[in-house]
C-alpha cells in the first residue's frame, strides 16, 4: 500500500513494511499546523496515555518488543523534563509500530491503528475523515482483488506452509503415505486453530456440501488463514513441537478474527450512517 489518502484538502502517504500498512503522521500533523509538524509529534509522545497505547499495541503485535525500556518511559511519561522522539522509541524498544524516516520524502509513519490515535489526538474531525477515507481505498483494494486473489493467497502461504513440513518435519526415510499423513496432520493444526473441528469432522457434519471447509470460508476466515499459515512455517523453523503450535495459533487467530469481525461491524455501521 503506498498510495495517497485525500483528507480534508490534505495529501496524507502511505506505505507497507513487512505486511504492515502505514501512515504518514507528520501529514496528518500539517492539519494543525504545518511549520511544527514534528514538535506536534513530540509532545503527543510525550504524553502518559500515548506511550500506554503504543506499549500495549507493541505487546499484542511484535513478539520482539522490549518491556523494560517500555515500563521506564511509561513511568516518566507527563513529568515536564520527559522528551521523547520517535527514533528514540524505536531504538529503545524495538518498536514496529512507528516508522521515523529521514530525507526530502521522510516523516514519522505509523501502522494504522497508531495513527488513527494520533489524528484522534490532533482533532477528532480529521481521525473521522481520516478513518473513512482508508475504509474507502480498502474497500476499493477489495473490489479490486476479489475474493479468488484471497483464495490463491490462501494457497500460496499454503506452500509456503508445506515447504517448512517436508524441510523439518518429514524424514527422508518416511513412505509417501506417512508423508501424506504429517501433511494432512499439520492442515489439521491450523484448521483446529481457526475452525476448532478438523477436515474429517467437519465433512461428518457437512456431508452434503460440496469441497473443503477452505472453500466454504468467508474472506475473514481466509485472511486469517493466509496469515497462520505463514506464521506456522515460522514455528515450525524454530523447532516448535506441534503442541505449542497448535496452542500460539490459536491465540493469534482468535485475536485477528476479533479484529477483522469488528473492523468490519464498525464499517458497516459507519455506511449505515
Amino acid at each position: 500500500m503506498k498510495q495517497k489518502l485525500q483528507v480534508l484538502d490534505h495529501t496524507i502517504s502511505t506505505t507497507t513494511k513487512e505486511g504492515l500498512e502505514y501512515i504518514c503522521i507528520t501529514d496528518i500533523a500539517r492539519y494543525k499546523n504545518s511549520d511544527r509538524t514534528d514538535d506536534l509529534i513530540r509532545n503527543w509522545l510525550r504524553n502518559r496515555n500515548t506511550i500506554e497505547f503504543l506499549g500495549i499495541w507493541e505487546q499484542l503485535n511484535n513478539p520482539d518488543f522490549k518491556p523494560v525500556e517500555f515500563d521506564g518511559f511509561k513511568k516518566q511519561a507527563g513529568l515536564n523534563s520527559f522528551t521523547l522522539t520517535p527514533k528514540q522509541w524505536i531504538e529503545s524498544t524495538g518498536a514496529v509500530g512507528l516508522i521515523s524516516r529521514a530525507g526530502r520524502y521522510g516523516g514519522t509513519f505509523a501502522q494504522k491503528d497508531i495513527a488513527f490515535e494520533f489524528a484522534s489526538w490532533i482533532s477528532v474531525e480529521s481521525k473521522l475523515y481520516l478513518i473513512k477515507e482508508f475504509q474507502r481505498l480498502k474497500e476499493q483494494e477489495f473490489q479490486q482483488l476479489g475474493w479468488d486473489i484471497r483464495r490463491n493467497l490462501a494457497k500460496v502461504n499454503y506452500l509456503i506452509h508445506t515447504d517448512g513440513i517436508r524441510e523439518n518435519l518429514i524424514p527422508e526415510s518416511l513412505t509417501s503415505d506417512q508423508i501424506n499423513y504429517v501433511y494432512a496432520s499439520e492442515a489439521d493444526v491450523l484448521n483446529v486453530a481457526l475452525f476448532g473441528v478438523t477436515a474429517r469432522q467437519w465433512r461428518d457434519a457437512n456431508s452434503g456440501a460440496t469441497g473443503n471447509m477452505r472453500d466454504h470460508a468467508n474472506i475473514h476466515q481466509l485472511l486469517c488463514l493466509a496469515n497462520l499459515e505463514s506464521m506456522n512455517a515460522h514455528f515450525i523453523n524454530e523447532g516448535l513441537p506441534q503442541s505449542e503450535r497448535l496452542i500460539r495459533l490459536n491465540g493469534i487467530a482468535i485475536r485477528q478474527m476479533r479484529v477483522l469481525v469488528s473492523t468490519h461491524s464498525s464499517t458497516m455501521l459507519q455506511g449505515r450512517g
